[in-house]
């Protein structure tokens, strides 16, 4: 079975005037959506394209970008998704580092990518970019890159046979094993088709028989009336989106949704308790890595009633088929499936394995006695200060929850003298009234060891972020060592 199964002869029968996609006025049945799909892999398999290529697709939120992903699966193609918000700088990159067959995009980004191709000496011809493409193995279904938040992205491998088992992983923790009921309700996607979070999810639902809404950008107003108009009860959003939707004077039901499950970033539990109080819906965390695939960890809706407020921020326990553990403070996971790799060859996961077949998430945590799995923040973003470890997630939930503060992020600036000293980013509650310096210290030093607390304030209108809503800590490492460098200067 590949991915492409999961439309072309899905678990559960579909009516073929049975609307499947919904995107904004646009309404695709699912014999449309099958005849589309056949279309491209008819398309790539009369263009001479072979078996394991790889296909670069720059495409808008809409049903013909889901009838391409199938299609090329269809094909025994590799996909390679492309955000039409990135730079040039940023697609020339990512096409330097994956060789593809084939771009398929719109008439609008036909001259940009013509005029990267050329810049990677590869002719372009409409659409094609003619390169001598590197053959993955027939298990893989697409490469995606990883955030980049801490380092640059990099091209991530993901298989049709572990995919399948992570949605199978995921669908029996939610649902219970065995149960096979099909999903009365459309699963509605506010993320980017060009991320993984929103493939997934649009494959997630087709496994469960259901039908998708698409957002074309995650808007809160918009988000309320399509959950209310759709009887959505249960969908995915990140971090950020809760927070939109909490900070919203506009909206104070989100009625009949029941459950949130969180995705692609960490979520502080400040931000679930608030959102949970706002509106009371349960708040279902979850953890997962690209290199894994996608999620590994998560709640479900019995342990959010059994276990509540009492586990609020953990990310749940591990799903069939997962074990974590916790060496020497680094978060660790096996899984039945074999980790792929990258699809740079000259990219390897050999640092990140263990002999004993573990992968290093590189991710500081713990796994408690019920098996709830908690994450307390990167490796690479730990700060020892003269020899004292500063943990910057442990700081951040203190300042979130001081007067004032809609958000905090923290980083390390080196110093000459201790190494590394913690610098905060604050975003204020109201712009015009920021909390001061000296308020925040205060607040810090009420909860916090000495050691702990930021030697610098820094309010922003906004913290940097990725298009999964993650914090972009690289640039604000950037701007926390001019500031410390200035202040190191100045005295």
């Amino acid at each position: 079975m590949t991915l492409a199964d999961l439309l072309f002869a899905p678990r559960y029968g579909y009516e073929s005037d049975e609307a499947l996609v919904y995107a904004g006025d646009e309404e695709m049945t699912y014999a449309e959506l099958v005849e589309r799909a056949g279309n491209v892999r008819d398309g790539l398999r009369d263009g001479g394209f072979v078996r394991g290529q790889s296909v670069a697709v720059m495409l808008p939120n809409d049903a013909d970008t889901i009838a391409t992903i199938f299609g090329v699966w269809a094909a025994g193609g590799v996909y390679v998704p492309l955000n039409p918000r990135m730079t040039d700088d940023e697609v020339t990159r990512v096409l330097s580092m994956i060789p593809v067959a084939l771009v398929i995009t719109t008439d609008e980004e036909r001259s940009r990518l013509g005029t990267i191709a050329a810049s990677l000496d590869q002719p372009y011809e409409g659409f094609r970019v003619d390169v001598t493409a590197r053959a993955q193995s027939e298990d893989v279904a697409l490469v995606q890159m990883t955030s980049g938040t801490t380092g640059p992205p990099k091209p991530v491998l993901l298989t049709h046979s572990s995919v399948l088992a992570l949605l199978d992983g995921v669908l029996g923790k939610v649902r219970g094993q065995g149960t096979r009921k099909r999903s009365s309700t459309p699963n509605l996607i506010p993320v980017s088709l060009s991320l993984w979070a929103g493939i997934y999810n649009v494959c997630f639902a087709f496994r469960v028989g259901a039908p998708v809404v698409l957002m074309n950008r995650f808007e809160p107003v918009e988000f309320a009336a399509l959950v209310a108009d759709y009887g959505v009860k249960s969908v995915v959003l990140p971090p950020a989106a809760l927070a939109m939707l909490c900070d919203s004077a506009e909206i104070d039901t989100l009625a009949p949704l029941e459950w949130v499950r969180s995705i692609t970033a960490p979520l502080s539990p400040f931000l679930a308790r608030r959102f949970h109080e706002k509106f009371g819906i349960g708040v279902l965390n979850s953890y997962g890595q690209t290199e894994l695939g996608g999620e590994i960890v998560g709640w479900n809706a019995a342990d959010w009633r059994a276990w509540g407020t009492k586990k609020l921020g953990s990310v749940g326990r591990p799903h069939a088929g997962v074990e974590v553990r916790a060496v020497d403070g680094e978060l660790q996971v096996r899984t039945s499936d074999a980790h792929p790799g990258y699809a740079d060859p000259e990219m390897t996961l050999d640092d990140r394995l263990t002999a004993d077949g573990w992968f290093r998430t590189g991710d500081l945590g713990h796994v408690d006695d019920e098996d709830f799995v908690w994450v307390e923040g990167r490796v690479s973003e730990q700060i020892n200060r003269g020899g004292m470890k500063v943990i910057p997630s442990e700081v951040e939930e203190v300042l979130a929850g001081a007067v004032g503060v809609r958000e905090a992020a923290i980083v390390g600036a080196t110093d000459e003298r201790l190494g590394e000293v913690p610098v905060a980013f604050i975003v204020p509650q109201n712009s015009k009234r920021p909390p001061s310096s000296d308020e925040l210290e205060a607040h810090c030093r009420e909860h916090l060891g000495p050691w702990k607390v930021p030697v610098r304030f820094e309010t922003l209108d906004a913290l940097p972020r990725n298009e999964v809503g993650k914090v972009l800590k690289g640039r604000l490492f950037e701007i926390a060592r001019s500031l410390h460098t200035k202040m190191s200067d100045d005295q």
